[in-house]
């Protein structure tokens, strides 16, 4: 069944543009609000976060408007990433948690990301049922006077956030003596995130955190690590921590200013958690864009690599089915379910500062886990149609993998949240890859 208004991480869009726009975000809380109080007498909840994008006053209330009035309470957390939005949709008991962002995208778009009372995503199935109901008609089984939902603000959800992250690291552990950068991409972790490693004993030197509704990740973030390697070597620290809009991911930087992918902080923490048996199941979950280097780094630690698509949703989908506590994406979505329901940048960067801190080593000399093989990726922007439903694009990429054989990979796919074509190659030779890439890009291209 084809979707409207879901993608592969929620709803986005362009603000005020369909999908994102004050009533398709009423009709969300209506249709998400009936298909959560089914059954029962007892009052139903609903969480809501947001980042800090301008668009967020607008989408806020609209949500609100829709909740209440098919009888939703409601509690407004204001600024939290959406790891804690997870976090306290079950801390609380709601029956969903909503959060208002659109990660690393730039403030002109905002999303919507739902979470159902476990503080895990909903599933496709329960997407799917939501919105059949949202282009129902808004009188459609409206509470009563007496039954409408009520709104509250509470003003402690960042503390609390600051306090579940500072527990997930190693007990009678301290940050002391280690100096940090920390990025906050001007977006939801702006508070929390220089706050928790300062008590976690760091002498902490924060960036963008200074959030005016329009400069989310402009120039900062995990996805423009420009400005983060530039104070890591400016203060002198032991690493940077890059994170997005929504702080549901990171990027390390090391002292020297070197760039720390997702895959390489799998490795590390994967390495580490093998050596200490914290591993529930002998490997980790990934999707298919991580590199075949880490592959065979954990092949000869006796550990499996599972390969999910691209989505952390789907990798959460994947470590829960088969019981990994570890896994996550090479853009630097960590999962560590063991204290988490969902990626958390913070979570996942204290997991490898405890790594330094018991290897007393920095952390150039222990993010360099496996050699990475020669891999890039292009983003190719279409107009209109199918460019990947294109014959001379699906021979392109016949011929290509017929080509690479086993010694390199091409994934093609087509972005969930923007028009893009995404075509990634691998191979064991640099020039093989290049041109696997660019004959691929090439036909989508011209199609497209």
């Amino acid at each position: 069944m084809s979707r409207k208004y879901f993608g592969t991480d929620g709803i986005r869009g362009t603000a005020n543009t369909p999908p994102m726009t004050p009533e398709i975000a009423m009709r969300l809380g209506m249709a998400a609000g009936k298909y959560f109080r089914r059954g029962g007498a007892r009052r139903h909840s609903v969480v809501i976060g947001k980042d800090t994008r301008l668009s967020g006053y607008m989408i806020e209330p609209a949500l609100v408007a829709g909740f209440t009035a098919v009888g939703m309470d409601v509690t407004l957390f204001g600024p939290l990433p959406t790891p804690g939005v997870a976090m306290m949709t079950r801390s609380l008991r709601a029956d969903l948690g909503v959060m208002i962002s659109a990660s690393h995208n730039a403030f002109e778009d905002n999303g919507l990301k739902l979470f159902g009372p476990d503080g895990f995503k909903l599933s496709d199935d329960i997407e799917l049922e939501i919105e059949s109901r949202m282009d129902r008609a808004l009188d459609d089984k409206l509470a009563g006077p007496s039954d409408l939902g009520r709104a509250r603000r509470i003003d402690d959800a960042q503390a609390r956030y600051v306090e579940i992250v500072k527990a997930t690291f190693p007990r009678g552990m301290r940050l002391s003596g280690l100096r940090v950068c920390v990025d906050c991409a001007n977006g939801a972790a702006y508070k929390v995130a220089p706050t928790a490693l300062y008590e976690l004993g760091a002498e902490v030197f924060p960036i963008g955190v200074s959030p005016d509704g329009f400069n989310i990740n402009r120039e900062v973030g995990s996805t423009d690590t420009l400005a983060l390697r530039e104070a890591v070597l400016k203060y002198r620290a032991d690493i940077g921590i890059a994170l997005d809009g929504d702080a549901d991911r990171c990027i390390l930087i090391d002292e020297k200013g070197n760039e720390i992918d997702g895959d390489q902080l799998i490795a590390m923490v994967a390495t580490d958690w093998q050596k200490r048996k914290l591993l529930t199941r002998k490997g980790v979950v990934t999707t298919v864009m991580s590199n075949l280097g880490l592959e065979k780094h954990l092949e000869t630690l006796g550990l499996q690599l599972e390969r999910t698509k691209v989505g952390d949703r789907y990798v959460v989908e994947k470590m829960r089915a088969e019981g990994f506590n570890l896994g996550g994406e090479q853009s630097g979505h960590i999962v560590l379910s063991d204290y988490s329901t969902t990626g958390d940048g913070l979570i996942a960067a204290l997991q490898v500062l405890a790594v330094m801190v018991n290897a007393e080593q920095p952390l150039s000399e222990l993010s360099n886990v496996f050699t990475p093989v020669p891999q890039k990726l292009v983003n190719v922007r279409f107009s209109s149609g199918a460019p990947l439903d294109n014959e001379t694009v699906k021979e392109t990429i016949a011929a290509v993998e017929k080509r690479l054989g086993k010694s390199g990979r091409l994934v093609i796919r087509k972005s969930g949240t923007e028009p893009l074509i995404r075509v990634m190659a691998e191979a064991e030779d640099a020039s093989d890859m290049e041109t696997a890439v660019n004959e691929v890009a090439d036909a989508v291209r011209a199609a497209g």
